[in-house]
């Protein structure tokens, strides 16, 4: 996973002058499972920039005629392009997220202050955009987090948007031995902070106890609070790790802020430190660590007296000390783990992590021939249809004919303009992780490639069924369908063994026609049938009937059959002037045969058959099929009956006519080995497993 991070315009990403955001962001990504692919883009004035390696800075001139926000994050796209990252991720500027809104990457916005005082998240109207055009937004605190939804409706619906996750420091081992009589403040020295508060109590306490002292780290050009004592030292703006070296000795620590600190980490890191901890009870300060003292009353008396408790009473003061060490929680590399979990869960159900078998949206887009009114309900494409849904996929299907068909226009003549237009839309609104084409072939090749500029990720399979030998039917324009899209297609998978063409398809599988529990639900050797061998075909499938003067090979075979087979009764559809037998006609028909001829068009070729062969063999008939196709490689005599020509094929006939009892043993066998190895949730599972590169959750024999 690549990240961007882009931190707010002038915020030093540098020990000089860093600030909490600088110092959160290098914390985390220094602990973070994606270190190597993390890119941080600042506008730093200092050279001694953190992580040099992960750094880019932006510099900017300033143009009277576009604000510096803009100008700023227009440059960090055009950086950013060239890293070309799965998340975009925004700290502290809510108001940089409408120039990144036609932005295609995932987005997280990362508040470190109140989003009400916040340009961009202050008026209700802006967290609704932020809630609509962000993936994820991250708080310091469930303080900061209760405020964003002030004044939003259904608020409870809204945050499983947004997640709380609280800065962090790095994890120390402390000898209370060393601890020093020192009180600490460290922050601005302002009456916001409270500075005014402390330096008044403390001067208290450092009068009535002459072997304590203060500290005091941080500056206020703005404000002028002074406080002067032997036994108080006053240290300007101190680089980081100084200040929590300097807390490591310190017995005490007092955050009195007035305003409401959106979290504190100078409560945090104290408390990290083994100091006892005073707070006032503002914003987050309650939140960061679980043995603070908090003041009952934010006032010089009441801040002396609880600093004095403390002192009064050692015992006290080690037990608070110690508890505070002994339950910190918010280490770099537990807070790392629940920002990067935040992440992963932008891609729960992307290709990131279905090797971890998450579970999938899949875009089936196939004929499913809606428009024939259940005629052709039983199709491969409905059979996967049952196969991914079974292996708990969620899966949404598009019937790309049919939109075609009831969407011609005058300006849209064969309706191709809506489908593609269809497809884009359903796939913005869905986002599938896989898209599956089944003989889609009006769906463009420019579609699919504008699904791909959106996301580099997304996966697409296709597969055919169509005889592809070039001794058989139609097979330049099957050819040229198949390989119609390959260059943007990421697995193809044919009812042919892919080795046995004249020609190559990239990442090309075979694949075996599915049967279907819910489709093929006869069991024939278990009955006694009116006929011995059933055979149907059509060369007008959409038509639904019998095309004049057209004919093919296999009718002059069957007709031949007939002939020299005067003992066995045939049930015959779709040539000899008998209409071809759809739905549930078909299936009343089947079920009073025992045997079957599956028998495609044009020479066989290896492992080729048309999809008659799940009906024939899923419904328990004992199935005949020439040895040519090589499908003995998955059946033996015991499962499958394979001929080598006509004059072998009627003898066979006749025999299994005699012998039913034997017949009827290999049928029942076929059916088994079919449904093991051949059922839809296999073949569904196999097409996942094959494109995703993933480990699949069955066993395959082919």
């Amino acid at each position: 996973m690549k990240i961007s991070i882009l931190l707010p315009y002038k915020e030093n990403f540098s020990e000089n002058y860093a600030g909490a955001v600088s110092i959160f962001v290098r914390d985390i990504i220094i602990n973070s499972n994606y270190f190597k692919t993390t890119k941080v883009y600042g506008n730093t004035l200092f050279k001694n920039t953190f992580l040099k390696n992960n750094y880019i800075n932006i510099p900017l001139k300033k143009n009277f005629l576009k604000s510096t926000s803009k100008i700023y994050v227009e440059e960090f796209l055009r950086k950013e392009n060239n890293f070309d990252s799965d998340i975009i991720e925004v700290h502290n500027r809510p108001n940089y997220i409408k120039y990144l809104r036609n932005s295609k990457k995932k987005k997280i916005l990362y508040f470190h202050n109140d989003p009400l005082s916040m340009t961009g998240s202050k008026k209700v109207e802006d967290r609704i955009f932020l809630l609509n055009h962000i993936d994820k937004i991250l708080f310091n605190s469930k303080w900061s987090q209760s405020r964003f939804f002030i004044g939003l409706e259904n608020k409870e619906l809204l945050q499983h948007k947004t997640a709380v996750c609280y800065q962090s420091t790095s994890p120390t081992k402390i000898d209370f031995k060393k601890k020093e009589k020192i009180i600490s403040f460290v922050g601005k020295l302002n009456t916001a902070k409270g500075y005014d508060l402390f330096g008044k109590s403390v001067l208290k306490i450092l009068n009535e106890f002459p072997n304590w002292k203060a500290k005091v780290i941080g500056d206020e050009p703005r404000e002028k609070i002074h406080f002067k004592h032997n036994r108080l030292s006053i240290s300007g703006y101190t680089k980081h790790e100084k200040v929590l070296d300097m807390l490591k000795k310190v017995s005490i620590s007092v955050v009195c802020s007035r305003w409401e600190e959106p979290f504190g980490r100078t409560s945090l890191e104290a408390a990290s430190r083994g100091s006892a901890v005073i707070i006032s009870n503002r914003g987050g300060l309650p939140e960061t660590a679980s043995n603070l003292i908090i003041l009952k009353n934010l006032n010089v008396n009441e801040i002396y007296k609880e600093i004095k408790k403390l002192i009064i009473n050692p015992i006290l003061l080690r037990k608070i000390q110690k508890n505070n060490l002994k339950n910190f929680l918010f280490d770099h590399k537990f807070i790392a783990n629940l920002v990067d979990n935040q992440r992963k869960d932008l891609f729960l159900f992307n290709n990131f992590f279905v090797k971890k078998n998450k579970l999938l949206k899949i875009m089936h887009i196939t004929n499913l021939n809606e428009r024939f009114n259940g005629r052709l309900h039983y199709n491969t494409g409905r059979r996967l249809n049952n196969g991914f849904i079974r292996n708990n996929h969620n899966v949404l299907s598009l019937s790309d004919r049919d939109i075609i068909h009831n969407n011609k226009r005058l300006n849209d003549l064969n309706g191709s303009k809506l489908l593609q237009k269809k497809v884009l839309e359903t796939y913005e609104n869905f986002k599938p992780d896989l898209i599956v084409l089944g003989h889609a072939d009006k769906v463009s090749s420019n579609t699919l490639e504008s699904i791909k500029q959106k996301n580099k990720n997304i996966k697409i399979a296709q597969w055919f069924l169509d005889p592809l030998s070039k001794r058989g039917p139609d097979f330049q324009n099957n050819k040229k369908r198949i390989l119609d899209k390959t260059e943007l297609i990421d697995s193809t998978f044919l009812t042919t063994d892919p080795n046995s063409l004249n020609f190559k398809i990239n990442n090309s599988f075979f694949m075996p026609n599915p049967c279907d529990k819910s489709f093929e639900i006869l069991s024939n050797f278990n009955k006694n049938c009116n006929y011995d061998v059933f055979f149907a075909m059509s060369h007008g499938v959409h038509r639904g009937l019998l095309k004049k003067g057209k004919h093919d090979d296999r009718e002059i075979f069957i007709n031949k059959l007939i002939k020299i087979n005067k003992d066995i009764t045939f049930d015959i559809y779709g040539m000899n002037n008998i209409q071809p037998i759809w739905g549930d006609k078909f299936i009343s028909k089947i079920s009073n045969s025992y045997m079957g001829i599956n028998l495609s068009r044009g020479m066989p070729i290896k492992y080729y058959s048309s999809d008659r062969i799940a009906q024939l063999v899923g419904n328990g008939l004992l199935t005949f099929i020439n040895k040519d196709t090589f499908l003995s490689d998955f059946f033996s005599n015991k499962e499958m009956i394979f001929y080598d020509d006509i004059h072998d094929l009627s003898e066979k006939l006749s025999k299994y006519k005699k012998d039913k009892q034997l017949g009827k043993k290999i049928a029942k066998n076929g059916k088994k080995k079919y449904f093991k190895h051949f059922n839809s949730n296999i073949v569904a599972d196999y097409i996942i497993s094959k494109t995703l590169d993933i480990k699949n959750k069955y066993h395959f024999i082919w």
